[in-house]
This record gives C-alpha cells, structure tokens and sequence, in this order.
C-alpha cells in the first residue's frame, strides 16, 4: 500500500508552491531593505529573519488550513512564546509585518495578491528611500572655532558666513583657555556643496583662529 496517494501528491505541490512562493516574495522584500537601508544598525540576522517568518507564517497558514479550532490554538501555542527582540527603527518592525503578510498570503493561496501587495511595498520603500520625504533639516552643520576675546577674529568669522551660508546662528559662547579665549558654535546651512571647503580654507587665514571644525549632519542616517 503506497502512502503517495494522488490527492497526497497534489497536497504536496500545493505545499510547495507556497512555500517557494512566500520565499520568494519575502526574499525581495529583504533585499529592499538591504537596498534602502540607510542607518549604522544593520544586522545580517534581521535580514535573513525577513524571509525565514515569512515561510513559517506560510507554514502556519498550511496547517491551521480551515480548521477554527486548530487556529485557536495556534494562537495559544503564539502567545506562550515571548519575542523580546527590541527593534529599534519602527521602518524595521513595517519591514517584519510586510514579511509575515506575504507568508500569509501565500499560506492562503493569493498569489496574486500577494506579488502584487510585495511589488507595492518594494516601490514604496525605494520611493521614501530616495527622496527627503519627512526629514526636517534646517541646518547642514555645525562650526566650532576658538578666537581670543578681542572680538576682532569674531568680525572676519562673520563676514565669511554670510559669503558662503544661507544661515547661520549662533548657537554657544563659552569661557577656554582660563579666561584668555572663547569657543563659538554655530549653526550653519551652506550656500552650495563646495561651499564648506571654501569656509575651512577661509577661515583658516583668519589671525587668531584655532580649532576650527566643521561637523556635518545628515539626518537619513540613524544611529
């Protein structure tokens, strides 16, 4: 008696087509994230748990089938487990649910959907990826000097602001130096690119200037 029936075997195609199914769509969905990834906590492990939730979700959706009473306790079996994983970036945490949905769909056998929901997400997140959507900037950086307290390198600092930034305030003055200098911090927003080069290399003439740096900010990045 052979135990690979015809209805077993179509059972089984129809396994693994949503098993590849959900691979494959939660594998492009971890590879835009790895394409639009733009902070310093990147972890290989969250990557490669994009696809692997996705298959299990899959799985789940297989054996719970249309049976409530298997799906209930699933649900019991989930809510013994405590995921105490602390995603830190909420675009992480969009990134795990898109995952769990394409198992789901898959699991469901809306294959349709669910290519076109994981097409739909992928050009959104290259979208918002490339372009300053919700960044709020209103400076580029920051200028940090020490001068003497005769004011007199103070005046040469400001007119080459105003030369090669479209904004700059002050931001702090403090006491160095036991009295005989003080520290500036400004905040600065540039004219053009090449525009802090041109400040380093004019303030670097300005008699009595020391430690100057110029500390750019870029807001995409998280860390």
């Amino acid at each position: 008696m052979t135990l690979l029936t015809p209805a077993t075997l179509a059972d089984l195609r129809i396994a693994a087509t949503v098993l590849l199914s959900s691979f494959a769509m939660s594998h492009l969905i971890a590879l835009v994230y790895v394409w639009t990834h733009r902070g310093l906590s990147y972890s290989q492990s969250f990557v490669q748990t994009l696809v692997m939730s996705s298959v299990v979700t899959s799985m789940m959706m297989l054996t719970i089938g249309n049976n409530i009473v298997w799906g209930i306790g699933m649900v019991g079996a989930m809510a013994l487990v405590r995921f105490r994983t602390n995603l830190r970036d909420p675009r992480d945490m969009v990134f795990v649910f898109a995952a769990l949905v394409t198992g789901i769909a898959a699991g469901t056998r809306a294959y349709g959907l669910g290519a076109l929901g994981t097409a739909s997400f992928s050009l959104v997140a290259f979208y918002l990826s490339n372009v300053p959507f919700g960044a709020s900037k209103s400076f580029d950086g920051l200028l940090r000097y020490t001068a003497p307290w005769d004011g007199n390198a103070n005046e040469s600092v400001a007119a080459h602001l105003r030369r090669h930034c479209r904004q700059f305030v002050l931001a702090t003055v403090r006491e160095v130096r036991q009295g005989e200098a003080s520290e500036h911090v400004y905040h600065v927003r540039f004219r053009k690119d090449e525009s802090r080069g041109l400040l380093a290399k004019d303030l670097s003439t300005v008699q009595g200037l020391s430690g100057v740096a110029i500390l750019i900010e870029d807001t995409r990045v998280e860390v």
